[in-house]
C-alpha cells in the first residue's frame, strides 16, 4: 500500500540523509506497483519497453525479467541500441529513422552478429539508403514501417508530425518497394497514436479543454482502430508478414490492447509515472521517481531556496514542462522564477519547519529525461537506500 505524502517525506528524507544532493531517486515498491498496473491494463498483449522513459540499463533488465510479456526494447537512437545490445539486451527497435552512413554500417555489424535490431522507415529514400549500405557490407536490414495516425480537420491537427505515410496509397507504394528489395525486409509495422497515448484529459482547472480532448480522443480511437486494421491487412495481402504490429503508449494501454491486429504495445512513462502522466483517465500510476534538492537559503518567511533544479522537460515550452515540488506537501515554484539552473526558490506553506539542509523532493514533467541530469538513481525501499543504479550518463553515454 502506498503511504501518505507526509509519511513518504519522512521515509525519503531519512533514506537520503547521508547522500550528496541534488540526487535522483526511485521508490522501488511504487515502481513495481506501476509495473503490475501496466500488465493489468494491457490485457494479454506483449509489451515493448520505451527506453527513453527509463535510460538506466539495470532497470530495463529488471523490468524485462518481471514478466515474459516484456519482449523487447524501443530505443531512441542507433547508438543507444548498439549500447543496449552490448549489455545483453535484444529485440531492439529504433523508433526513429537513421540516416548517417557510419551509424548504419555499425548497425549492420550488430545484425551480422545475430542480434535482432530493427530500423524505422517511412520514406523511399530511407529504403534506398539502407540498400546501399546493406549491399556494401552484405547485410539485410529488418525495417519497421511507421504509419501516421494523426487526425486533421481544417485548422486543427490532432496528433504529432511524425511519419510521411498518411494515405493507403503511400503505404502500398513503400511496402512494394520493400518487397522488391534484396537488402531490406519488412519486420514490423508501427503506428503511434500520440493524441491518445500522450495527451492528458483530466488536467485540473481545464474542464472545458478536457471535454474537447475527450471528444477528439473518442473520434480518433474509432478511426485509428479501423485504419490500422485495414492497412495491416493490405500489407499482408501483398504477401508480406510483419513479425510485430506495434502501437500505443502508457496513456492508451486499455484501448490499444483491444485491437486484434496489435501484437505489442510500447510503454515507458508509466513505470516512473512522471507529472504529465498524472492526468489520464485510463491509467493511474503511483509517483515513483524524482529528484531531491537541498535547502541552502531562507530569503523570506515562506520561501526556501534549493541548490540546483533547472531540469525542464522537452516539448512546447510552458509551465507544465517545469519540475514540480512534491514533498513535503505545501511546496510550489514561484511563477516569476520557476526552476533555476543553479538555484530554485520554493514557496512553502506546509506544516513542517524546514531547516537548512532539509530536502525538497521534486517530480520531473517527463520520465526518462530526468536521468540525463544524474549519473545514478538511488533505489529506496522503506526508509533505506537499497541500491545505486547507473543511468546512461553514469555509464558515460550521451545519445541525443
Amino acid at each position: 500500500m502506498i503511504d501518505r505524502k507526509d509519511d513518504r517525506y519522512e521515509r525519503y528524507r531519512k533514506a537520503i540523509s547521508n547522500y550528496t544532493k541534488p540526487l535522483a531517486f526511485l521508490d522501488g515498491d511504487a515502481m513495481m506497483t506501476n509495473l503490475s498496473r501496466i500488465l493489468d491494463a494491457s490485457g494479454n498483449k506483449k509489451l515493448r519497453i520505451a527506453s527513453k522513459s527509463i535510460r538506466c540499463v539495470p532497470l530495463l533488465k529488471q523490468i524485462m525479467a518481471a514478466s515474459d510479456r516484456f519482449t523487447g526494447v524501443m530505443c531512441f537512437s542507433v547508438a543507444e541500441a548498439q549500447f543496449l545490445s552490448e549489455q545483453g539486451l535484444d529485440d531492439l527497435l529504433v523508433a526513429y529513422p537513421t540516416w548517417e552512413k557510419h551509424s548504419l554500417m555499425e548497425v549492420g555489424e550488430v545484425i551480422l552478429k545475430g542480434k535482432q535490431l530493427t530500423l524505422m522507415v517511412d520514406d523511399e529514400e530511407h529504403i534506398a539508403r539502407l540498400e546501399a549500405v546493406g549491399q556494401a557490407i552484405g547485410v539485410i536490414f529488418p525495417v519497421c514501417l511507421d504509419i501516421d495516425l494523426s487526425v486533421s480537420w481544417p485548422g486543427l491537427h490532432f496528433g504529432v508530425r511524425r511519419s510521411s505515410i498518411r494515405s493507403r496509397e503511400q503505404l502500398i507504394q513503400l511496402a512494394k518497394r520493400i518487397k522488391q528489395s534484396q537488402w531490406v525486409q519488412l519486420d514490423g509495422v508501427m503506428g503511434y497514436e500520440a493524441q491518445i497515448a500522450g495527451v492528458g484529459d483530466r488536467v485540473p482547472g481545464r474542464w472545458a479543454t478536457n471535454q474537447v480532448i475527450r471528444l477528439l480522443k473518442g473520434h480518433s480511437i474509432r478511426r485509428i482502430a479501423q485504419q490500422r486494421e485495414e492497412w495491416v491487412q493490405e500489407i499482408k495481402a501483398m504477401g508480406l508478414s510483419p513479425r510485430f504490429v506495434n502501437g500505443g503508449g502508457t496513456g492508451s494501454l486499455k484501448v490499444t490492447s483491444q485491437e486484434d491486429v496489435i501484437t505489442e504495445i510500447a510503454v515507458g512513462s508509466g513505470f516512473f509515472t512522471s507529472v504529465l502522466f498524472d492526468f489520464y483517465r485510463d491509467f493511474a500510476g503511483e509517483p515513483a521517481a524524482g529528484f531531491a534538492l537541498e535547502i541552502t537559503r531562507r530569503p523570506a518567511p515562506e520561501i526556501v531556496t534549493c541548490l540546483g533544479g533547472g531540469y525542464p522537460a522537452s516539448g512546447a515550452s510552458g509551465a507544465d514542462r517545469l519540475p514540480t515540488p512534491w514533498l513535503p506537501e505545501g511546496a510550489k515554484l514561484l511563477p516569476l522564477e520557476g526552476a533555476g539552473e543553479v538555484q530554485t526558490p520554493v514557496q512553502y506553506r506546509g506544516d513542517r519547519s524546514l531547516k537548512l539542509g532539509d530536502p525538497i523532493f521534486f517530480r520531473h514533467a517527463k520520465a526518462g529525461e530526468m536521468c540525463e541530469r544524474f549519473t545514478e538513481i538511488l533505489v529506496i525501499k522503506g526508509d533505506e537506500v537499497v541500491d545505486r543504479l547507473p543511468t546512461y550518463r553514469g555509464e558515460g553515454k550521451c545519445f541525443l
